[in-house]
């Protein structure tokens, strides 16, 4: 893998049912934690709704800044599964029926009913598109390009995950720690400032919160390398214990 270079990817979440709040969705977090290990920076989420011209802008958009875009939702067998025709049509190409696709379908559903024309929508996909497995149900994910058109149901989802491990090219692994303490974050703002500029590798990232009558915060320091890493966190530590604000390593 190449470690001098940061390889970025975007997410669109596609779906009324998320924007209504009528579903809760759980992919964001494990698209990121997943892209962390494969060396990847998840920097933009989007929730679209089911709408053609809203997703295919969407497509374009966070496709062309960033080496990779996921979307999540949308490649059922309903009539307001549209997903697939909105990215061909951001993609300039027709839709097509996979024969690999078709195939895997016609077996899957050899026993549960046959493929009938609403399943044969799963194997849709846009023309000089690729599969990605789908070992639950099997109606696969989709590669269009640097697009990666996945199921919106978690399990699923996880599953067409495992199935792209350590096939996409990634930087280096983005690493993290983190320093607690019982403070305000008003109180360090200066300081943490000063940490970070003196550590030019890393990046520090302030979460306040409030337990049992008391303010605290955990400081997440991240970095590429571990050496700069330790360095920081060995810093800002220091930085806290001078100001009487113990630091707890770890966080609370």
């Amino acid at each position: 893998m190449a470690e001098s270079r940061i390889y970025t990817a975007a997410l669109i979440v596609i779906g009324d049912e998320i924007l209504s709040g009528r579903t809760h969705d759980k992919n964001i977090a494990q698209v990121a934690s997943w892209l962390q290990i494969q060396g990847i920076r998840l920097k933009e989420v989007r929730v679209v709704a089911d709408d053609m011209a809203a997703i295919a802008e969407a497509v374009n958009a966070l496709r062309a800044r960033n080496d990779y875009l996921f979307t999540t939702g949308g490649i059922g067998p309903t009539h307001d599964d549209i997903t697939v025709d909105a990215i061909a049509a951001a993609l300039g190409v027709d839709v097509i029926v996979h024969p690999e696709a078709r195939a895997i379908l016609e077996d899957y559903y050899e026993t549960r009913g046959g493929l009938t024309d609403a399943r044969l929508r799963m194997a849709r996909v846009p023309e000089g598109a690729s599969l990605i497995p789908n070992r639950y149900t099997g109606a696969p994910g989709i590669r269009a390009e640097n697009v990666f058109i996945m199921a919106g149901v978690p399990q699923i989802t996880s599953g067409m995950l495992d199935a792209l491990s350590g096939t996409l090219e990634g930087g280096a692994v983005l690493l993290c720690e983190t320093v607690g303490c019982w403070v305000q974050e008003s109180e360090v703002a200066d300081m943490l400032r000063a940490t970070e500029k003196a550590h030019e590798t890393c990046q520090i990232g302030s979460y306040p919160f409030w337990r049992d009558g008391r303010t605290g915060a955990n400081f997440v320091v991240r970095s590429v390398d571990a050496e700069d890493l330790a360095a920081c966190c060995r810093a800002l530590a220091e930085g806290l214990d001078a100001m009487d604000r113990p630091a707890i390593p770890g966080g609370i």
